[in-house]
């Protein structure tokens, strides 16, 4: 097994390969508005970080988000262009359970908790968890201040962005390729089905067609 998993669900661009044990590489960049320009040189510099050709790769991983539109879409799409090129399978994964399981690895929470990543509009992608490994409720998009998580702990960026509701946010901030990649390999292994790597983007993208053209043409 070698799984490359890639992630553009949050501002984090991140990559990450597999063998179906560990690790062998992993790069993660933060910036919401390059998702584009940077992934494809990630997925260049952890196949040389790791002495293999993308040809070795025998399956792809991808966050299917929830996300913005623009910046989720960058991932899906290579993805599946990957997966096309190689003859691979490609599988989805929620970017919230990958950052539910970095919490485990990285921050130490065993659960229950709450994942909650920056949605903009101030709103919060979130959903809530038994443990690392086992969500509890589908994945929303809401504003923190209708939220009632019980004082439990969260992660993610839109935990720390919002203390009145989150009082308890903790690391990791973004997800990492390297956790969503522990994850789909465990589950790989134990003979899980994963999910198509369709997107879970919640709401309408912001950009919209006009409902009423205005007529510029002449009679």
């Amino acid at each position: 097994m070698l799984l490359l998993a890639l992630d553009t669900a949050t501002p984090a661009v991140t990559v990450a390969l597999h063998d179906g044990t560990s690790v062998v590489a992993a790069s993660s960049q933060v910036d919401a508005r390059r998702h584009g320009e940077l992934l494809l040189p990630a997925v260049d510099r952890v196949l040389a970080e790791a002495g293999l050709r993308l040809d070795a790769v025998t399956g792809v991983v991808v966050g299917v988000g929830p996300g913005p539109y623009t910046g989720l879409r960058v991932g899906l799409m290579t993805a599946d262009t990957f997966g096309l090129a190689l003859g691979v399978p490609v599988h989805g994964l929620c970017t919230l359970d990958g950052l539910a399981y970095a919490a485990g690895e990285e921050g130490g929470i065993e659960g229950p908790f709450v994942v909650a990543t920056d949605a903009r509009r101030k709103e919060v992608y979130w959903a809530r968890y038994a443990d690392t490994r086992t969500r509890v409720t589908e994945p929303a998009v809401d504003r923190p201040g209708e939220l009632d998580i019980g004082g439990l702990p969260a992660v993610g960026a839109g935990a720390l962005l919002y203390p009145d509701t989150f009082p308890d946010a903790r690391a990791p901030e973004h997800v990492s390729a390297a956790a969503l990649a522990s994850l789909a390999a465990e589950r790989l292994v134990a003979g899980e089905e994963l999910a198509a790597p369709r997107p879970l983007y919640l709401r309408r993208p912001d950009a919209q067609v006009p409902k009423n053209y205005k007529v510029v043409t002449p009679k």
